[in-house]
Formats: C-alpha cells, structure tokens, sequence
C-alpha cells in the first residue's frame, strides 16, 4: 500500500484527475469539477459533517464592517480549496467592498499554524472552524460566524469493479478511525453505503459452536 499526503492544491488536482489514488480525502466541489466520478468511477464512502466557518480573534469580537479590517493581521489558509480558511473569508471581503491589496493577510500552511500564530500575537483575526480545544485557548465570545452549513470532506473510492464488500469494510474502518479521534466533530458522519453486517467466525466456529 502506498500512501501520500500532500497540502498542495495542485499535486492533489492532478492526482485526482489522472485517476491515480484508489482512495482519496477530498471536497465535493473539487471532485465535481474534475468529474471524477463519471470518469473514473470515484464514489463517496464517508463523509464528514458540516459545519460553521468563523472569524476568530484573540481582543474582541470581530466586526463584519469594512473600516474593522484595515488595521487587523489578518490569517487565511494558502490553500484555494478551504471554505472556511480561505474561500468564505474571501468572500466576506468582496462583499464588504474590501480592496485585497490594501489587507495586510498573511497565508499559512494549515488550520493548526493559524491558531498557533494567533496564539502568539502574530495575527490579529484567522479564518477557520471552531472546535473543541478552541475553548481552553480562545474565548467563544470573540467569535464571527460568516458561514454556515459547510460541507465537510469526503473519503472518495475509486471503484473499478462493483466491489461493494470493499466499499463496506472501507467504510467501516475510516468510520472506527474518526471515532477514536476523540472529537465530537465525528459522531455523525455521513455513511453513504447501506452494508449488511454479517456474523464474524472465527476458524473452526459455526452457529452451533
């Protein structure tokens, strides 16, 4: 089995698009765009459950005006993909009549870095989703919603043959692994496949045994 991480937008596009991972962690609209499931057959297994985007500060309640923004260090993911860290804030901004280049926005690597840096005072306001270790670290009364009802990442098989067994032992298993994450984030993820659950027999065991 070989496996490979990458946060670059691109690596994972063309990845996708060649059809080369048999299974892949991706977004609804980056499979929809790259037609990856009438090309290469790719089915959604699992998948994670929506949620909220936020604006987080570390002072004060973050303000949905345009003059609030112009003196704040501002943290968005440098990853074109993100709803919550990079795509909504975004959006914010164009519908706030906000001019990019005049923002002072610094690009990170991953949702982790934007809390770290705000932690440390580097950045005034990040753009992310709030979970549960936000609450020994930040103040969930200084929290902006600017978007709702996100949907959440989808665990993605290739299906080249009707294997249905595997799709259920794949769902099963990433379903185990997202429980023992320890976040309730996980409790209610989204199954797509209806498998039947089978007796499990041990060598040498019948329904008699």
């Amino acid at each position: 089995m070989e496996v490979r991480y990458s946060g670059e937008l691109a690596e994972q596009i063309d990845y996708i698009a060649k059809g080369l991972a048999d299974l892949t962690l991706s977004k609804d609209n980056v499979m929809a765009a790259l037609k990856a499931q009438s090309t290469y057959n790719y089915m959604p297994v699992v998948g994670y459950p929506t949620y909220t985007a936020f604006f987080i500060s570390t002072r004060e309640k973050p303000r949905l005006d345009k003059a609030y923004f112009l003196d704040k260090k501002i943290g968005l993911l440098d990853y074109p993909t993100s709803r919550s860290g990079h795509i909504i804030p975004k959006q914010m901004f164009k519908r706030l009549d906000l001019d990019m280049r005049v923002l002072d926005i610094q690009y990170v690597s991953s949702h982790q870095v934007l809390r770290e840096k705000l932690s440390s005072g580097e950045l005034d306001i990040i753009a992310t989703y709030w979970q549960e270790s936000d609450e020994s670290r930040f103040s969930a009364n200084y929290i902006t919603p600017i978007g709702e009802n996100i949907s959440g990442s989808r665990w993605y098989m290739k299906m080249d043959v009707d294997n249905t067994d595997l799709a259920c032992a794949l769902q099963q298993q990433l379903q185990q692994v997202a429980k023992n994450n320890g976040s309730s984030y996980f409790d209610e993820l989204d199954l797509y496949w209806q498998c039947n659950e089978l007796p499990v027999y041990f060598l040498g065991e019948t329904d008699e045994s």
